[in-house]
């Protein structure tokens, strides 16, 4: 488990990595913003193998900014045209209203438990 905190020491974000069913799940747990992107982006980085097949579990999530939506896209983007996938479980309210007014719950699949995130089969969204 690493950690990643702001110079004030305001946000804060969590990242596990673990793997359940041949799947790389991320639980992420704090803000994603600015401050902590960075920490997103390298632990995305790191899962980005081939065929990429990724679930970003959200539950923990307290707040997402545009930065954390640019970083998923930039993955998402990647897998076009590979059999891989990312998907997102377990968005809390307020992370779930930036999801739907950004759009990338029309993007990104978007799973209300992290269950059927792991066994969506026709890639459509949950």
């Amino acid at each position: 488990m690493t950690s990643s905190y702001d110079t004030d020491g305001a946000s804060w974000l969590t990242v596990v990595r673990t793997v359940t069913d041949g799947t790389t799940v991320l639980g992420l747990q704090g803000e994603v913003d600015l401050h902590t992107v960075g920490r997103l982006r390298r632990a995305l980085a790191a899962c980005a193998t081939d065929p990429v097949r990724l679930v970003v579990d959200l539950r923990w999530v307290t707040f997402m900014d545009s930065t954390g939506i640019n970083a998923l896209v930039a993955l998402h983007r990647a897998t076009l045209g590979t059999p891989g996938w990312i998907r997102l479980a377990r968005p809390q309210r307020p992370v779930r209203r930036i999801l739907q007014v950004s759009g990338l719950d029309t993007v990104i699949d978007c799973c209300p438990t992290l269950h059927q995130a792991l066994h969506l089969e026709d890639g459509t969204t949950g």
